[in-house]
């Protein structure tokens, strides 16, 4: 689905988050950074996906992670969906797919039988110096923070 790899240097962009706020990837610059695309807020998966890493942010950064997340949500949703899960990173709101495109996790899909465009859900973990280190494509949400950090168990 996506045409970057392993290797690539990470897409810059810079878009404003839920709440206002420009995003710039260059201000992750120094960290190891968990960008995760998901469908759609307040839904299982998304839900179970977002929670699972704001519940663990607080080890993600002691290991050196931050994490920002991407829906093509509108900005309202989003900022509802951070303040109910007391999220604690960055929810960009991405109706117009600026980000979602230029990391190629828009295209068609399958819901049974029935095919239709939409999100991949994905997570791309860029490394200090803005380095494609891994791409997540089968994502376990309800265990996708321990599924990152077993990347890094060995090293």
């Amino acid at each position: 689905m996506t045409h970057l790899k392993v290797g690539d240097k990470a897409p810059e962009f810079e878009a404003y988050n839920c709440m206002d706020q420009l995003v710039k990837l260059s201000d992750y610059r120094g960290k190891k950074l968990i960008l995760y695309f998901y469908p759609k807020a307040m839904t299982p998966g998304c839900t179970a996906e977002t929670v699972d890493l704001a519940t663990h942010y607080d080890l993600l950064k002691e290991k050196g992670f931050d994490v920002l997340g991407v829906s093509p949500d509108p900005k309202e949703r989003q900022r509802k969906f951070k303040e109910k899960y007391n999220v604690p990173f960055s929810l960009i709101p991405d109706e117009e797919k600026k980000v979602i495109m230029l990391y190629g996790v828009w295209g068609p899909k399958k819901l049974y039988g029935r095919e239709y465009e939409g999100l991949h859900r994905t997570t791309f973990i860029i490394d200090e110096n803005g380095i494609i280190e891994h791409i997540i494509k089968k994502v376990k949400t309800k265990a996708h923070t321990e599924q990152i950090l077993n990347l890094y168990k060995d090293k």
